[in-house]
């Protein structure tokens, strides 16, 4: 381990920087400084060397010229062991830690500055003397991170000023992060002021999964640096690890009830919300969601917009005596949890139980990733841009905006081609009723759609007259298409079932001949500017 006996600070970020000075000097190390640094240092009682004893010359041209020179990079780059005869011989003295962070570029981007501000707040010197240290991190130790300074501190006091050959590696790594990072904001701004459009991407963690999608293949979950409430940073309260789908299968979920005004829950299976709700009380939407599609929510994965009660959870029926009566799921998502349901989650020892709020989900791009290259577009954060009914056979738009929105809003997590029925039920709450997703063409979706929508209305049902029963139940849904119809034969299959209005985007080619069709079914159909496809 070896002995921090001169340190060089110089911070743009003053934060901590006394506490850490302190620590140092109460161990004999000598610190050299500059500028601000300097004088927050000597307010403080700390003293230290200037900069300019060691370099030989002034800090010049308004501080854009401080610590570069031979002096300071060579005391921190000679190999202490293959170099300290020639260091001697030049009267290089070690500089044995680096603490920087570099001139605030990102916040001074971020506060809207102009040109002239983002140019001078682009470190020269900063970085230099950071990578010139990390690299020789078997001697000096590189801290770049106000975070990192009471476990350094801690470590300091603990071995007599040393730190681990351990902790100066871990350091390093943070360092060269820290410079790449940097270096990539300013290149991927300037290629903005320039009007060119370029990314840059940095992803850490690595957090290795048992498996990936399937069982041969590996998979791993990063997090991107810098990003705020990734999904990342969720937090696991119970249960087993997370797979590589549970994960893929959980951003689903949330994305399905983030932005529902109401109280809101998704039921997902294989990326597709197979039962959707929202409304006023949680059971009720809970229970209503479940009942879109029984079977398949199975080993689901279940996410709610809002904290969850215990009530609500104990609709699945965890500690029944009937093991066939329990609902098993794999994964629940919520913001919050009573201790309550939290305590009667817990019942099920495998089932995971994450605390994550849908709402910090919401994202600004939409990337894929593909064979050396990446998609970007923009995410599909908008439900429609119009609500025009253009049938002869009108609907009420006003007084059912609430109902079309939530339609929309489902409709948009499903796999393209994407259909759902959707439906006000007598309480209030807003239920998926039937869903067609990922067909390659929409006349299959429509007819599952229709077919799934049947099926669970006879499971509710228990009178003689089933067939009217569909046709009362289907007259007062909706019907919500993620694309224009190019041909009348979904109005067609729609109008056979008993639906009699149709949400769509419009803009087809054959819109005449589909509208046409409408009027002559008594169908109402509203065109709402905007496609949802989602592959």
């Amino acid at each position: 381990m070896a002995k921090i006996k001169r340190a060089l600070l110089s911070v743009s970020d003053k934060s901590g920087i006394v506490e850490l000075a302190k620590c140092l000097v109460n161990l004999n190390c000598e610190i050299i400084s500059t500028g601000g640094t300097m004088k927050v240092l000597e307010e403080a009682g700390i003293k230290t060397t200037e900069i300019s004893e060691v370099t030989g010359n002034p800090e010049a041209f308004n501080g854009r010229m401080k610590t570069i020179s031979f002096a300071i990079e060579s005391a921190l780059l000679f190999d202490r062991e293959k170099d300290a005869e020639e260091a001697a011989k030049l009267g290089i003295k070690p500089i044995d830690m680096v603490v920087c962070n570099l001139y605030p570029f990102s916040q001074v981007k971020a506060a809207g500055a102009d040109f002239a501000t983002l140019i001078e707040n682009i470190d020269i010197g900063g970085p230099t003397m950071v990578r010139a240290s990390a690299k020789n991190y078997k001697y000096v130790a590189t801290i770049t991170d106000t975070n990192d300074y009471a476990d350094i501190i801690h470590e300091l006091k603990n071995f007599d000023g040393k730190l681990s050959n351990q902790t100066r590696f871990n350091l390093m790594r943070k360092a060269f992060n820290h410079t790449a990072d940097y270096d990539a904001l300013i290149a991927t701004t300037m290629d903005e002021v320039a009007g060119i459009k370029s990314l840059r991407m940095n992803f850490a963690g690595g957090k290795e999964l048992r498996y990936g999608e399937n069982s041969h293949q590996k998979g791993y979950f990063y997090k991107e640096i810098g990003s705020t409430d990734s999904l990342y940073d969720m937090e696991i309260l119970h249960g087993k690890e997370l797979s590589f789908n549970n994960i893929n299968d959980i951003q689903s979920a949330i994305d399905a009830v983030k932005n529902m005004k109401l109280v809101a829950v998704s039921v997902v299976k294989h990326n597709n919300p197979c039962g959707m709700a929202s409304g006023s009380d949680q059971r009720q939407v809970f229970e209503h969601a479940w009942a879109g599609d029984p079977v398949s929510a199975f080993g689901s994965i279940i996410a709610f917009n809002r904290p969850v009660d215990l009530n609500t959870v104990e609709f699945l029926n965890l500690n029944n005596e009937n093991k066939a009566l329990r609902k098993f799921v794999e994964v629940v998502i919520a913001p919050e949890y009573t201790e309550e349901a939290l305590e009667y989650l817990r019942f099920h020892k495998n089932l995971r139980v994450i605390k994550y709020d849908p709402i910090k989900s919401t994202m600004v791009d939409d990337i894929k990733f593909l064979k050396g290259s990446i998609l970007v577009q923009d995410a599909d954060n908008e439900l429609y841009s119009k609500m025009e009914c253009v049938t002869e056979t009108k609907f009420d738009v006003e007084n059912n905006i609430d109902l079309i929105e939530f339609g929309i809003a489902a409709m948009r997590q499903v796999k393209s081609n994407s259909i759902i029925i959707v439906r006000k039920l007598a309480d209030g709450t807003y239920q998926q009723l039937g869903m067609g997703a990922g067909q390659p063409n929409r006349v299959i979706s429509t007819k599952l759609a229709i077919e799934k929508a049947k099926e669970n209305l006879t499971n509710e049902y228990s009178g003689d007259d089933l067939e009217s029963y569909y046709k009362k139940q289907f007259a007062n849904c909706i019907l919500v298409s993620d694309a224009f119809f190019p041909f009348p034969d979904n109005v067609e299959n729609a109008h056979a079932a008993g639906i009699r209005t149709i949400i769509q985007p419009g803009g087809s080619i054959k819109d005449k001949i589909v509208k046409k069709r409408c009027n002559e079914l008594g169908v109402a159909m509203i065109f709402t500017g905007l496609r949802h496809f989602k592959h």
